[in-house]
């Protein structure tokens, strides 16, 4: 089985193909790849999410195509549009429910949305991910490995008191400016998302991710349970 992994952005697709593709490896997947979705490397329109209906043709034409294929997805809940012809699935009403049930909820909206377009012979195959808030986040399931790993030990104690402020390091972020990496580069100006945070997962490792942050752990477990059936 092939995995592809539709990512928001560089510093997730350095953390598929750095930290994730070799964990996976070990539960049968032949390959494990990122494709970005977002506009990244698009300098005149740096981030954002390209529309659903673009990303559901692209995922939509992988599965067709190739029957061993597997695709997920690797995004920010609150960078998915939630109105216009861009909106994501279950987006524009996520707001009314609990934090932890949001990004859940996107999920199987997009599932819902493959199986009325191509049939669940298509859909059983899609696993979508939406984070939360952001990757940063996955950082914080061990704040010391995360300062060693980027060589910022003398911040662990800062990075330390903001992982304490919230139940799990999924659910830190409680304003504009509070998002897991705007906290990071207040500490650390020179913090580079992609190399960084590719060092820092490395070293935090995909087992103390599991520990952390539950939504991160149950899309670990629906892609081996994936690969097994």
């Amino acid at each position: 089985m092939r995995l592809l992994v539709h990512v928001e952005g560089e510093t997730e697709e350095a953390f598929v193909n750095e930290v994730l593709a070799g964990h996976l490896a070990g539960y049968g997947y032949s390959s494990v790849t990122a494709r970005l979705v977002g506009n990244a490397r698009q300098r005149s329109r740096r981030g954002g999410i390209r529309s659903w209906s673009s990303v559901r043709n692209e995922i939509m034409n992988h599965l067709k195509a190739d029957r061993q294929c597997l695709a997920t997805t690797m995004v920010d809940y609150y960078g998915l549009p939630a109105s216009g012809n861009g909106a994501w699935p279950g987006r524009h009403e996520a707001p009314r429910l609990l934090l932890a049930e949001r990004a859940a909820h996107v999920e199987r909206a997009c599932t819902q949305d493959v199986v009325e377009r191509a049939g669940d012979d298509v859909a059983r195959r899609l696993v979508p991910f939406v984070m939360i808030h952001e990757f940063e986040a996955l950082l914080f399931s061990d704040c010391r490995r995360f300062a060693e790993g980027i060589g910022r030990r003398r911040n662990l104690r800062d990075l330390q008191r903001i992982r304490d402020m919230f139940r799990t390091p999924e659910e830190i972020n409680d304003l504009p400016d509070g998002a897991p990496s705007k906290r990071i580069e207040a500490l650390i100006p020179s913090y580079d998302k992609p190399f960084m945070g590719a060092l820092a997962a490395l070293e935090v490792g995909i087992d103390a991710m599991q520990a952390a942050c539950p939504h991160f752990s149950s899309w670990l477990e629906r892609l081996r349970s994936a690969v097994v059936g």
